[in-house]
């Protein structure tokens, strides 16, 4: 199977703050894949490392590539993988209503803008998205004026007007009630069902949905463990990765994290 990210002796600073230092990951279409590791771990860092926001320094035998290409088409890549970050929801106008927000999904801005143009094709594709996610009756309403569940959606709508095959989600229910939390995990897990891969960037546990098989623990900028979801996602190896006491509570293929009271 190809590999949707391969990154290969990555090194790469925040300013004087070297984040990465020869990171080496592998992500496979293969798998439905989450990133768990705590704040500071550096899980923002390779988000945008993913996203082409930020570059690694220039180094001998030292890439990174997306569907085995260095080199992308922002337009292009879209097509193939769509994102969702928690960044990208401050960056919108309160005043922009929702169908705009799925909109901009076509030109990956975060707005529309007047040299944009967007034909029947487009609009008709942004209102069977917004159909798809039982959004539609929102489409003319102001982004502000929304819950965080609902502002969600239509983020998670701007990132699935291409179709794409895989869908990086960061934190996504980060925010949300429990109500609204439950519906957006049913949402990507309907997403899956039929047939796009996912892979899921968080400190949640209980964000990890039955359907991921595989779990990359990231700390201190580093790829410490590499493994199935069954075996790491253990009281003692999440202790570790949190350095916390950590008791696991398994339930229909979801996972709760307790403190380990003695």
């Amino acid at each position: 199977m190809q590999n949707i990210i391969e990154i290969k002796n990555a090194t790469l600073f925040q300013g004087s703050t070297k984040v990465f230092d020869r990171l080496n990951l592998e992500i496979s279409s293969a798998y439905n894949t989450a990133i768990l590791g705590p704040n500071g771990a550096g899980k923002t860092t390779l988000l945008k490392l993913i996203n082409r926001d930020f570059y690694p320094v220039v180094a001998k035998h030292s890439f990174v590539k997306l569907f085995a290409k260095e080199r992308w088409d922002v337009q292009e890549l879209r097509s193939r993988l769509g994102i969702v970050s928690q960044s990208l929801q401050q960056n919108y106008s309160g005043d922009t209503i929702g169908l705009y927000v799925l909109l901009s999904g076509f030109y990956a801005s975060d707005g529309i803008w007047q040299h944009q143009h967007f034909d029947e094709i487009k609009i008709q594709r942004a209102q069977q998205v917004a159909q798809q996610l039982g959004i539609e009756h929102l489409q003319d309403r102001e982004f502000s004026s929304m819950s965080t569940g609902e502002q969600r959606r239509f983020l998670l709508g701007r990132a699935l007007v291409h179709n794409p095959p895989v869908l990086v989600l960061d934190e996504p229910t980060s925010g949300l009630d429990i109500s609204a939390c439950f519906q957006y995990l049913e949402t990507i897990r309907g997403l899956t069902s039929m047939g796009k891969k996912l892979i899921l960037v968080t400190h949640h546990i209980h964000e990890i949905p039955p359907e991921v098989e595989r779990v990359i623990f990231l700390k201190e900028g580093k790829i410490v463990e590499d493994d199935t979801k069954k075996n790491l996602l253990t009281s003692d190896k999440l202790s570790r990765l949190f350095d916390i006491p950590i008791k696991i509570i398994e339930e229909n293929g979801y996972y709760q994290a307790v403190p380990d009271i003695l």
